[in-house]
């Protein structure tokens, strides 16, 4: 039995991955979070009450454990925004909370949750393995500092090469679970869909690649049964999607209507991407093979949160 305890437990991606885990026998998970009643309230909601034992991050270092994956941070680019420099001190407050618990317990496997915004804000052309980080040392714009402060832990990371840390690059993920409030395109695609509007697209071409929480939890699975090691990985699905595709296919799927406009929509919260996604596929020597395109996960989800839509609205009523 594996016993892992999950830092940032409210947060979305994490509380897929609590889901997920919790269809595994051999898995023993333990929440921490800020606002631990909250954890309590969502597990009771999922049909978890009870499943696992939820505490307050003080009580972290009084257990044992053989693996921390650590979600920490923001989850939307409006909450990068409103975080501003802050997300520094954060990033760095509950990294070294893990690091420090590492020196006791050198064992503990620790996964930490980074981003493809580590290798900087231009994506020109996506990543590869031999991308380098770029960061405009003497210019740097709060766009910027979300990118930074991940690409900072990586560093402290790899500076420890002694201790098993594997940092994962999250680069585009997509759930039911999504906040339909938060600025992404994506987002914005379900809310005219839902409300059956317009949708004001920008024209700028874009690539992205979605990751479904199957294949996270693929991912995470694979990295946790790896032999101890430091490294970093990029997520990536089984393919990628660019903004004509997934427009193009909404409206197929989902009956989209939409527009084509010069202004810039959503939130710029860590600088424009052209094509935010990465070939960087070390993943795979791990074990790691996704089974869902972009486009499969989106519908797949995007079908599951309008059917959950149309069925409030009956209930309602």
């Amino acid at each position: 039995m594996m016993r892992i305890a999950i830092l940032g437990a409210t947060s979305q991606i994490a509380r897929d991955l609590i889901v997920s885990f919790s269809t595994a026998d051999d898995k023993q998970l333990h929440l921490f979070a800020r606002h631990p009643d909250e954890a309590a309230k969502w597990l009771m909601s999922v049909g978890l009450s009870g499943r696992y034992p939820v505490d307050e991050f003080s009580g972290f270092a009084k257990q044992e454990f053989d693996a921390v994956i650590n979600f920490v941070g923001v989850g939307n680019p409006a909450q990068t925004v409103v975080l501003g420099n802050s997300i520094f001190d954060i990033t760095l407050r509950f990294d070294e909370l893990v690091l420090d618990y590492l020196g006791a317990h050198p064992a503990c496997r620790y996964l930490f949750l980074s981003s493809g915004a580590a290798y900087g804000s231009s994506f020109n052309e996506p990543a590869a393995r031999n991308t380098p980080a770029v960061v405009a040392i003497n210019d740097l714009a709060p766009q910027e500092w979300y990118g930074v402060a991940k690409l900072h832990a990586e560093c402290r990371h790899r500076a420890h090469p002694e201790l098993p840390i594997i940092d994962i690059r999250v680069f585009n993920y997509f759930s039911r679970t999504q906040d339909i409030s938060a600025r992404f395109l994506i987002t914005d695609i379900l809310r005219a869909v839902r409300d059956g509007i317009v949708l004001k697209a920008s024209s700028d071409y874009i690539v992205r690649d979605f990751l479904h929480p199957s294949d996270f939890y693929k991912l995470v699975s694979a990295l946790l049964s790896t032999p101890a090691v430091n490294a970093v990985v990029d997520c990536y699905s089984r393919a990628p999607i660019s903004k004509p595709e997934l427009l193009a296919n909404m409206q197929k799927e989902f009956g989209l209507q939409y527009e084509i406009t010069d202004a810039t929509a959503g939130v710029n919260a860590t600088g424009s991407k052209p094509h935010y996604y990465s070939l960087n596929t070390r993943a795979a020597d791990f074990g790691y093979i996704p089974s869902l395109t972009s486009l499969e996960g989106i519908v797949q989800e995007m079908e599951a949160m309008l059917q959950q839509s149309r069925s409030s609205r009956i209930n309602i009523c």
